[in-house]
């Protein structure tokens, strides 16, 4: 039987890799709070957090469109204390280097994500700083 955690290791990534934007919204908690550089770089303003599925929903439709090319999805494992999950796209990969990310996550008694940052490595931030994302869709 899978837990929690560990479906959601496997169905955020599964999303995300698939630009499934209905699909990652559906993991997210009504009033989940998400943090990450690509906020207010995609929506604009200086503030890097998000509040609700509906603020969630601009991101993810976004991200589904712009999502750069050098976007990979290795990983190796994650960490859990059974409601918080952390897990690593580290910038060494099989495969040459990727966007670097550590996520944490923090489920509620649904299994959802209540509360989720999103720490950024240096090959991501050059992404952003070089306007990746706003690639063509």
């Amino acid at each position: 039987m899978t837990t929690p955690v560990e479906h959601m290791y496997f169905a955020w990534n599964d999303a995300l890799s698939r630009n499934d934007a209905e699909g990652l919204l559906k993991l997210y908690a009504e009033d989940a709070h998400f943090e990450s550089p690509l906020v207010p770089h995609l929506l604009g303003g200086d503030n890097g957090t998000l509040r609700g599925r509906r603020e969630l929903k601009r991101l993810f439709d976004l991200l589904a469109e712009r999502k750069p090319p050098v976007r990979q999805y290795y990983r190796s494992g994650y960490l859990t204390d059974g409601k918080r999950l952390i897990f690593e796209y580290p910038r060494q990969a099989p495969h040459g280097e990727q966007m670097d990310f550590t996520e944490v996550m923090e489920l509620n008694e649904e299994g959802l994500i209540q509360r989720h940052c999103v720490y950024w490595g240096w090959y991501g931030v050059r992404v952003l700083q070089r306007d990746q994302y706003r690639r063509a869709a």
